[in-house]
């Protein structure tokens, strides 16, 4: 916990307030210096803090920021008796508000609602139902908190274990026994290599990269990988399909990669991970242990966070004539991710957890479960490779 002690005496000079940092108030400080949203006052602050907690005098710190000594100690002080929320802004006074909480109310309870003619509102189309103007309803929209044109997905899961799995491989995250490597495996299936019907124009000054919206399909390929928690290094393997044999054979190298050590590996609940040849398969190596994620509940994988990766830095603008050349191109990009790779962080803390806990378990008793559809075979259409 952050601390200060501030010493007065009655015809004495004001000492200035020792100040003392934990390591998360030390990093929100740090967060707010270097966040490029962060009002320029705001940083300044948090920048006097962080110089005082170093133990440096006011002097010294209105020398080094270019700031009156005045101003160095207001913010000592301010940041010495409430904390962070001492280095906002105080409200002013300002001109009197132009509309009164009647409008504030119509706007807010209007905005809650579902529109009769929309899927939802915009700024312009609340403001023409309400006859405001929309400036008026995009301040109060603002100040309210409320977004309508944001949604935010979520899925109940249906594993009667669910807390029990989550704080197993939240344990293991946060708390491995010792000697123990923690791996997060999982497959990136359908990876397809997509190669335009026209060459496209490359980077220029003013001019973004072009390329025509037709593609076409050269087969795809599947990527096996392992995420080691503790160094965020990548063991990747590149296949044709996801099969259980070819599961199997890539846990064959991990276990050989790393011999003699206990190997908790986090996957998901596919057939091919849990069938009765990867059964037979653990009890012939009884150094790994398996831990299955709840059902609908894959972001407590942290090989997600690979693939999230992956997706957006190598294969939103990737063109490939061939398997082949996408295959080498997913073996380059694991070389090079792991020159510079870094552990994870898993910041979920247990008050965030406790609430997806709760909620799990009200919709488990309210019975807001997804309900599984039966799967009905499809006739197959002739394969089109050319999309428009």
């Amino acid at each position: 916990m952050l601390f200060a002690l501030s010493c007065y005496s009655r015809g004495m000079p004001r000492v200035a307030p020792v100040i003392t940092l934990n390591s998360v108030t030390d990093t929100m400080l740090h967060h707010l210096i270097r966040s490029p949203s962060t009002p320029q006052g705001l940083a300044m602050r948090s920048r006097i803090v962080l110089a005082a907690s170093a133990g440096q005098s006011n002097q010294r710190i209105a020398t080094a920021l270019r700031i009156p000594e005045v101003t160095a100690g207001k913010w000592r002080r301010a940041f010495a008796t409430a904390g962070i929320d001492g280095l906002q802004d105080a409200p002013r006074a300002g001109r009197p508000p132009k509309h009164g909480p009647d409008v504030w109310e119509r706007i807010q309870g209007r905005a809650c609602q579902q529109p009769e003619a929309y899927s939802r509102w915009t700024v312009r189309t609340l403001a023409r139902d309400l006859g405001l103007p929309p400036a008026t309803v995009h301040d109060v929209l603002i100040a309210s908190g409320l977004q309508p044109h944001r949604i935010r997905p979520f899925t109940f899961s249906p594993d009667p274990d669910f807390e029990a799995k989550l704080l197993d491989i939240v344990g293991l995250y946060l708390h491995p026994a010792e000697n123990a490597l923690v791996l997060c495996v999982d497959e990136k299936t359908g990876i397809q290599a997509l190669d335009r019907t026209q060459p496209g124009l490359p980077l220029r000054a003013r001019h973004p990269r072009t390329w025509t919206n037709e593609y076409v399909r050269n087969g795809t390929q599947a990527l096996l990988a392992a995420l080691d928690v503790a160094t965020g290094r990548v063991i990747g393997h590149v296949k044709h399909g996801r099969t259980s044999v070819n599961f199997r054979r890539f846990m064959n190298e991990i276990v050989a990669a790393f011999p003699q050590r206990d190997l908790h590996v986090v996957l998901d609940n596919l057939n091919i991970h849990r069938n009765d040849a990867v059964q037979r398969w653990l009890t012939r190596h009884p150094l790994v242990h398996f831990h299955y994620t709840p059902t609908h509940a894959s972001w407590v994988n942290l090989i997600k966070c690979f693939f999230s990766i992956l997706g957006k830095q190598g294969l939103s603008h990737r063109v490939d004539r061939s398997t082949s050349s996408l295959r080498v191109f997913l073996v380059r990009y694991l070389e090079t991710y792991n020159e510079t790779s870094a552990p994870f962080t898993w910041t979920k803390g247990p008050e965030k957890l406790q609430r997806i806990i709760e909620a799990t378990k009200a919709a488990h008793h309210n019975g807001h479960l997804p309900k599984r559809r039966p799967r009905t075979r499809t006739r197959r259409r002739p394969a089109n490779n050319i999309k428009n």
